[in-house]
């Protein structure tokens, strides 16, 4: 009987286990799996496709083509109303293989813009993957905590039940030697009632979150988990702001919003190739039947090839091109206005994060010492209920307090945390905190 208790332990220990995820574990499947961040690989691979597909502009342009038809006589009319006429006979079979290759040597630098274009674009791809990850990384964080926070508030509101179940029994112990009255006894079951109504909704909020988790991780939704209270922070010191800020200057949105920049500045560079000339090599190579180069045209096959430069250059352009180009200018204006905005908008955000992480921080004492006196508080109320010294009420309103004590140093600890990883989020630390 020992050793199956022994072994009965030892599979529950392994299954805990089995179960359990780190808040580091979790962060790293999440890198792995989540969709969202596998969707931005597969966007990187599609612009690295069009770098080549740009680069592909230099090669020559080979076309190969060719026919076969059958011709009639050729018919000439002398004199109007078609009286007069005469038949020449021609060769009714004619057919043709040609082989064409344009190769551009100068196109106003168009190619060379477009490939580097297409170069920023798989860079800003890279950048957005990054804060793609990192956003998903809040996430993960953020509901993580969550569980985490309300697994620990149905801890308290399930002890508090036990306790209120005690407690009616009490009261109609006491009810029953007539100290009490009937709607004391009420009161008891009321707030026993709504005890386990908070219970039941909170323990919905749980399975829902965990659903969010899991989808966000890719697990299967019939995996159980539990998570890990060492994610809760314990600092009581805040680095100073301006440490954060030299870093978050180059986080994501920022070094996005600079790529966009240069990206507006290669485009007026395209555009600035419409004023000048585009020049191909060219060459052609072809077979044909029969030979009409001479008349009449001779039963026999022959070949004709050339190769040499062409330019051209469109006039209209000299007109049209100054329209776009100040369309591109204002673009480019536009765009380092809206990088001036994003810089603005990380500093307001790194600001506000930071604050109130430091007033999270500063909070840790005053709910700790309003726990102590909450504790207090119940242990002479319970003291002074038990000896009918005090109505329900009064018991009740202790029993509340101390619940929402309890809770609140948990949640603040949680909350704490949650504003201290949005700090590290905001100023592009986030994935050096996990080493990921």
């Amino acid at each position: 009987m020992l050793l199956v208790l022994v072994l009965f332990g030892l599979n529950s220990l392994k299954a805990q286990q089995n179960n359990f995820l780190s808040l580091r574990e979790a962060l790293q499947i999440a890198k792995e799996n989540n969709l969202s961040i596998l969707k931005s690989q597969l966007d990187i691979h599609l612009l690295e496709e069009n770098v080549k597909e740009s680069k592909e502009l230099r090669l020559p342009d080979v076309e190969i083509s060719g026919g076969y038809s059958r011709i009639s006589n050729l018919t000439q009319f002398k004199s109007s109303f078609m009286k007069e006429k005469e038949v020449v006979h021609t060769i009714p079979e004619m057919y043709d293989l040609k082989t064409d290759f344009r190769m551009p040597l100068y196109a106003g630098n168009k190619i060379n813009n477009a490939i580097e274009i297409a170069k920023q674009q798989v860079e800003i791809a890279g950048i957005t993957k990054e804060k793609v990850e990192n956003d998903v990384q809040l996430l993960v964080i953020s509901t993580y905590l969550e569980i985490y926070k309300l697994r620990e508030l149905q801890k308290i509101i399930e002890e508090n039940i036990r306790e209120e179940q005690n407690r009616l029994k009490e009261v109609h112990s006491l009810q029953k030697h007539g100290t009490v009255t009937k709607n004391e006894v009420l009161r008891a079951e009321l707030q026993l009632a709504d005890r386990e109504l908070t219970a039941l909704n909170n323990s919905k909020n749980i399975q829902i979150l965990l659903h969010d988790f899991k989808t966000l991780l890719q697990l299967p939704e019939e995996q159980e988990i539990s998570v890990d209270s060492s994610a809760i922070i314990n600092e009581n010191k805040v680095d100073p702001y301006d440490l954060y800020l030299s870093r978050a200057l180059n986080n994501e949105d920022i070094r996005i919003a600079n790529q966009q920049v240069n990206i507006r500045k290669i485009e007026m560079n395209l555009i600035k190739g419409n004023y000048y000339p585009r020049i191909n090599f060219f060459g052609n190579y072809a077979l044909k039947y029969p030979n009409y180069m001479f008349f009449p045209p001779e039963p026999y096959l022959y070949s004709l090839g050339q190769i040499g430069i062409e330019a051209r250059f469109d006039l209209s352009e000299l007109y049209k091109n100054k329209t776009k180009m100040h369309i591109a200018d204002t673009k480019l204006e536009w765009q380092k206005m809206e990088t001036k905005i994003v810089k603005d908008k990380v500093q307001d955000e790194l600001y506000k994060n930071h604050v109130h992480y430091q007033e999270a921080i500063e909070t840790f004492k005053v709910v700790d010492k309003s726990l102590e006196l909450a504790e207090e508080n119940y242990r002479i109320v319970k003291v002074k209920y038990l000896n009918q010294l005090v109505l329900i009420t009064e018991m009740v309103d202790a029993d509340n307090s101390l619940l929402q004590a309890r809770y609140s140093k948990i949640a603040t600890r949680i909350d704490a945390a949650m504003k201290h990883y949005k700090l590290l989020h905001t100023a592009g630390l986030l994935k050096e905190e996990f080493k990921l």
